[in-house]
């Protein structure tokens, strides 16, 4: 995908609970529920997405990446994604429970910071 990455948002882009189609691009990535719902439906293997993979690491860079809600896990886990092996482990619903726990445990330690 030799694409740009996209124009910053507009005021009047549509919403999707509350949230822009920029805004939401990468963030599900955060997710470890939902990169397991991707390995399931074989997208993970597809040429194609592997691709699309490669092309949101726009995001890592300003002036992108201060949209991001939980850039912690969600910058993680789009490198995670560029290796094949944790795009075949996924799979695993132990290693998405690894995930979700070292995403609370990370986002607790942020918040005693506070």
């Amino acid at each position: 995908m030799g694409s740009a990455p996209p124009s910053e948002p507009r005021e009047n882009e549509p919403k999707y609970g509350g949230y822009s189609r920029f805004e939401l691009e990468l963030e599900a990535l955060a997710n470890p529920y939902y990169l397991n719902h991707l390995a399931s439906q074989k997208l993970l293997n597809e040429p194609a997405f592997v691709a699309y993979l490669n092309y949101l690491q726009y995001w890592k860079r300003p002036p992108y990446l201060k949209y991001l809600t939980y850039p912690g896990p969600t910058l993680k886990h789009l490198e995670l994604l560029q290796q094949e092996k944790f795009r075949q482990d996924i799979i695993s619903p132990e290693l998405v429970q690894l995930l979700v726990t070292e995403g609370i445990r990370a986002s607790v330690d942020w918040h005693k910071e506070d």
